[in-house]
């Protein structure tokens, strides 16, 4: 510090303490402006060291569901958050929070709306921001406008609409429904066109359309009327009588143990004696192998689903109209008939069984000639098969019993009238035993004059044809003599057997369908070129003394090929195994 004596500015004379007090006023000036640099200097380095905002958030979107729901996220933070919700049905438990992790937790009200909705919850640290976007699924919409629907019998189309904000499955309680196509979206509406098939049976049938959306299930119950069980008579398409058709058949072939095989209604399967599944492939080769008919053995029994009323399966109707139109698409004729069937008619031809046995046939006729009504003359009924109470001779309960069950069948299918009021029937004699139906066997009484044939079997004799232990496995004029021929049933024994048949039936205008008959293929080692020509020349000799004596011959194929079976063809593809076997029969048959 320094002292001023005296200052002379002209014009103006200062004194020493004017100077010190202004000298001591700049001084304290001087030290304001330093403590206020100070200051500010020290609050602009505050200010820049101020922490920068960081957070996280878990998640960057929710999902909820249309009910209503409580779901939660994180945020870790170093400083004070906010967070809001953009929409009122979307509420947080916590809006703001300090720095660490927070749990916060985010509800949402059930949502009553056909569509989605959304939000987003916006959290704000600083001049930093995230986003959770938000969404909540539509209400369910979810109707069809025909909860049941009543339809004729007949084959249709039906529609019904199906209200959805959704994708949905279909699916069917009866395969007599399908869905014809994808349904026609028009906003939330689905017109759905579902194909209805013809019921053919004499029973009402129902069954569900199923709509399944997520959890969500609803139904259509469908119920289909019943066929008319008895209809006015036609004559269109079955003019033929039973001498005109028969001339019109020449050799058939049977679809031996497949549609019949079933014993018992938890085993019914076509696949259960070991055959492949019946294509249209295999039809269409044994007609080009030169078979015009074909003899479809079929079981019933198996395939019942009321026991009370006996009423057949529809898919088992539908799977036999399969076969039969495999057929018929050919211009071939069909036979289709009650088999062994379990043995529930064929072994029963007793008073105690009358009744019960004859209960279940009319049931059973009755159902399949009126689902097979509409087919033309191409199409035949047998009543039975071979009935029989053992292989010994019949009594004349037997026979009485016996002859009753093919009078059931032949009234149960001319009571439906139709084109059946005409059909050509086929009943059997006792176990179609050729002596039996010569000498024991009376025809029905039919309200159709001439519409009826009858049926025997040939497997004579039965060492060379039929039995697998036998040693007789020659037969015929070229083997007289040996060991291993037979000493009867040979080529006489044939031609008197047929003969007997034409002069009790077809010379008075009754026709004879020889139903079965062949031989079996062995394996004899270095005589097996004689077995197969001996074969060979059975199968010709019988198929032309069949025709011969007029009647229709239909070879049994049981379907096996190999050793100890009776089959032509590769049931799975139609093609021809014995080529040989074959020849003989179609050559007769010419």
């Amino acid at each position: 510090m320094f002292f001023v004596s005296s200052i002379k500015i002209r014009g103006f004379s200062a004194t020493p303490n004017f100077y010190n007090h202004t000298i001591m006023r700049l001084l304290k000036f001087l030290l304001f402006i330093l403590s206020f640099s100070a200051i500010f200097i020290s609050s602009c380095k505050k200010d820049d060291e101020s922490p920068i905002p960081e957070f996280l958030v878990s998640t960057e979107s929710l999902n909820f569901t249309n009910q209503a729901e409580t779901k939660f996220f994180h945020v870790q933070s170093n400083m004070k958050w906010n967070a809001v919700s953009s929409e009122s049905w979307l509420t947080l438990a916590s809006t703001t929070g300090t720095s660490g992790t927070t749990k916060v937790e985010v509800s949402a009200t059930a949502n009553s709306q056909v569509i989605d909705r959304t939000a987003i919850i916006t959290i704000t640290v600083g001049d930093q921001t995230k986003k959770i976007n938000v969404l909540q699924s539509a209400s369910s919409l979810f109707s069809i406008d025909k909860s049941t629907a009543t339809l004729t019998s007949d084959f249709q189309e039906f529609t019904l609409n199906v209200e959805s904000n959704s994708a949905y499955t279909v699916e069917f309680g009866g395969d007599w429904l399908s869905r014809k196509a994808e349904p026609v979206k028009s906003g939330t509406t689905y017109t759905e066109t579902f194909i209805v098939r013809r019921n053919g049976n004499i029973f009402d049938r129902t069954a569900d359309i199923i709509f399944k959306k997520g959890t969500e299930t609803i139904t259509s119950a469908i119920q289909q009327s019943a066929n008319a069980k008895n209809v006015a008579p036609i004559t269109t398409g079955v003019a033929s009588d039973a001498q005109t058709l028969a001339a019109k058949m020449k050799i058939g072939w049977n679809l031996g143990n497949s549609l019949e095989a079933a014993a018992s209604s938890t085993s019914a399967n076509e696949l259960l004696w070991g055959n492949a599944k019946t294509t249209k492939l295999l039809i269409d080769g044994v007609k080009a192998a030169g078979f015009d008919a074909i003899r479809v053995p079929c079981a019933w029994s198996g395939y019942i689903e009321d026991q009370t009323t006996f009423k057949i399966k529809d898919s088992w109707l539908g799977r036999v109209k399969e076969v039969v139109d495999y057929c018929t698409a050919n211009d071939m004729y069909v036979i289709l008939n009650i088999h062994w069937d379990g043995g529930w008619l064929e072994e029963n031809p007793t008073f105690a069984a009358q009744a019960s046995v004859n209960l279940k046939q009319k049931a059973l006729w009755e159902q399949i000639a009126v689902y097979f009504r509409d087919y033309d003359e191409h199409l035949l009924f047998a009543g039975t098969n071979e009935v029989h109470a053992n292989y010994g001779t019949p009594t004349a309960e037997n026979i009485t019993v016996q002859q009753s069950y093919n009078q059931t069948f032949v009234n149960a299918v001319r009571a439906t009238g139709g084109r059946n009021a005409n059909r050509n029937l086929i009943v059997q004699a006792y176990n179609t035993n050729i002596d039996y139906a010569v000498n024991k066997f009376t025809m029905p009484n039919d309200a159709t004059a001439k519409r009826l044939m009858t049926e025997v079997h040939f497997y004579d004799p039965f060492d060379f044809a039929l039995d697998e232990n036998s040693d007789k496995y020659l037969w015929g004029k070229d083997f007289g003599g040996s060991p291993n021929a037979p000493s009867w049933g040979q080529e006489a024994w044939v031609d008197t057997q047929f003969a007997n048949v034409k002069a009790k039936f077809i010379d008075v205008g009754i026709p004879v369908i020889l139903g079965e008959y062949g031989a079996i293929l062995r394996n004899v080692g270095v005589k097996q070129a004689d077995h197969v020509k001996a074969r060979n020349y059975y199968l010709s000799y019988v198929t032309k003394a069949a025709i011969k004596n007029g009647m229709i011959p239909f070879y049994w194929d049981s379907g096996f090929t190999g050793t100890n079976g009776m089959g032509l063809f590769n049931r799975s593809n139609g093609q021809v195994e014995h080529q040989d076997a074959l020849n003989a029969i179609i050559d007769a048959a010419q």
